[in-house]
């Protein structure tokens, strides 16, 4: 039985989360067969380390691992590096040249960025893929090789299947096996293990003492979403290990390498790719979440308010925070505090924001129904102008740091100031 540490260990793969190990036993179980593997996960959570677990357990692990990126490699000359050339078939093929595929004869052959490919280049490779065979750029003479193929890409393929950029049959051939790589927002308990792993490597290459976190800031690591997941950890880290000079470091130190870290609690939105419009929508949506978020906090206090009162009757005293609930709830809302009246027992007090004090009017019924109290607002629009406002107003007008604190843009903190006539 294969020992999942030890391929860990072999691969340099850190993490001890559920999705990693389902990963690497997908691949250790597909590498004796002869299928086709298809490695999906977003850019950056190490999708590259699979192509090798597949070859190195697999019956061709003697043979030629030809690991190829498809994004970088020029239209015009793909065909011929993977599949080879004649001489004489373009301006500066001066030699017959071996493609990729018969480099790796007998072998695995890695193709990255998949949905790169040009369709015409997808047709050909669905021809090895079913029967093996292709023909140089410029020949006519058939040959075959026998390659084990594994493909990987950070795009959406039935997406793009949709879209017409990719071939369907190519997708379902090469679907034979998925696997999927998680993120590294689905890997919260990896997060800190990979922080002093690069912490320590970067140490023993800069010769300096490693860097450690505090427990604020070890905190805010493991929260932030990580949309370059283990490739931007690593860079941070190095970023941290050569510019602080403190080896300890706080939540405040890190908030510099985060950014945007306020609203990266948010559920992620996917826009269009490269679509300003798409950005704007992401922020337009990010910030109705946090309206809604902050609803929701405002309703659970209030439930627990009429729920003390119900369960307290008479002996119940607003005061500290409960009165302040009361009193924000009709502050908000326009109306009189005298309509809290009903809600507030005999005796009780409610402080006012100049500091006194109004003793409410004495009730001796006992609460039905505290809706017909509450009018209170739950346009989002409303609170969205509400947001903002007070986002600047904690930063000072300062509409910088009031973006940050929103998680949006400045670009789009502007364009929601002007569009709801907003004073700052």
């Amino acid at each position: 039985m294969v020992n999942i540490q030890q391929i860990k260990q072999r691969f340099g793969i850190i993490g001890n989360s559920e999705a990693l190990t389902r990963a690497i036993n997908v691949a250790v179980q597909v590498a004796p067969t002869d299928l086709s593997v298809l490695i999906t996960g977003e850019s950056g959570t190490g999708k590259e380390s699979f192509p090798q677990i597949i070859h190195q357990y697999s019956v061709r692990k003697h043979g030629a691992y030809v690991a190829v990126n498809c994004g970088a490699i020029p239209e015009g000359t793909i065909d011929s590096e993977l599949f080879g050339h004649e001489k004489g078939a373009f301006t500066g093929a001066y030699s017959d040249r071996k493609g990729y595929f018969e480099e790796a004869n007998e072998g695995t052959i890695f193709l990255d960025e998949i949905g790169e490919l040009p369709l015409a280049t997808q047709v050909r490779l669905l021809r090895i893929l079913e029967t093996g065979e292709f023909m140089r750029v410029g020949s006519s003479r058939i040959l075959k090789t026998n390659v084990r193929v594994v493909a990987a890409t950070n795009v959406n393929l039935e997406k793009a299947i949709q879209e017409g950029q990719f071939r369907e049959d190519l997708f379902y051939r090469l679907n034979s096996v998925p696997i999927t790589i998680p993120p590294l927002r689905d890997r919260v308990e990896d997060i800190f293990l990979l922080f002093r792993k690069f912490a320590s490597d970067f140490a023993d290459r800069y010769r300096m003492p490693s860097v450690k976190l505090d427990e604020g800031a070890r905190d805010m690591l493991e929260r932030y979403r990580w949309p370059g997941n283990i490739r931007q950890l690593k860079n941070i880290t190095e970023q941290i290990s050569i510019i602080e000079k403190e080896r300890v470091l706080t939540a405040r130190d890190m908030e510099k390498y985060l950014p945007y870290h306020s609203g990266d609690n948010l559920p992620a939105v996917v826009g269009n790719k490269g679509s300003s419009q798409g950005a704007d929508f992401s922020n337009e949506r990010e910030i109705l979440y946090k309206v809604l978020f902050d609803m929701k906090r405002d309703m659970n206090d209030l439930k627990k308010l009429v729920l003390e009162i119900m369960q307290h009757g008479n002996d119940v005293s607003l005061k500290g925070e409960n009165a302040e609930i009361i009193q924000n709830l009709y502050h908000e809302s326009g109306e009189d505090l005298h309509q809290a009246a009903p809600l507030i027992n005999k005796g009780a007090m409610v402080p006012f924001k100049g500091g006194s004090h109004q003793s409410a009017a004495p009730e001796t019924h006992h609460i039905e129904d505290t809706e017909e109290f509450i009018e209170e607002s739950l346009s989002l629009e409303d609170k969205e102008v509400e947001l903002i406002q007070k986002a600047l107003e904690k930063h000072g007008g300062k509409r910088k740091n009031a973006a940050r604190e929103l998680g949006i843009s400045e670009r789009t903190l502007y364009r929601k100031i002007k569009e709801h006539n907003i004073d700052g």
